[in-house]
């Protein structure tokens, strides 16, 4: 093995804006900023989500923000800014950079992850399970 995951997460962090949970909070509803939780739908449905917060799955994020894939999801090119976010901050911050090395401008990932939004008393919302 070339690379550990730690690896990638360290090359990541040196080459993204990582946002405090606390501007994370403010920046729900703000129709220039499109929050996206990353992570399985069991998660959602055990955990909810942010408020308002658009689900893509990290197996998909290549293939939904690609506009030349048949998976795209227009949503994610029309926002002027991504946040991502995960349980923890790992797969955010290598989504974040995925995005960045796919021509993504304005994009970041919430210090801390969904842990650190529901400990900072970050609006919830439930996820019906399907």
């Amino acid at each position: 093995m070339t690379k550990t995951y730690q690896d990638l997460l360290s090359e990541a962090y040196d080459q993204i804006s990582t946002i405090p949970v606390e501007l994370a909070v403010e920046l729900v509803g703000d129709p220039d900023t499109l929050i996206v939780d990353l992570r399985d739908r069991r998660e959602l449905e055990r955990e909810g989500k942010i408020k308002g917060a658009f689900h893509c799955p990290r197996g998909m994020l290549e293939f939904w923000i690609d506009p030349t894939s048949p998976y795209h999801k227009p949503i994610l090119s029309q926002a002027k800014q991504i946040v991502f976010y995960c349980a923890s901050a790992w797969r955010s911050a290598l989504a974040a950079k995925t995005a960045q090395d796919m021509g993504f401008g304005n994009v970041a990932h919430i210090e801390g992850g969904f842990s650190a939004w529901r400990d900072a008393g970050g609006a919830v919302e439930n996820v019906a399970a399907k």
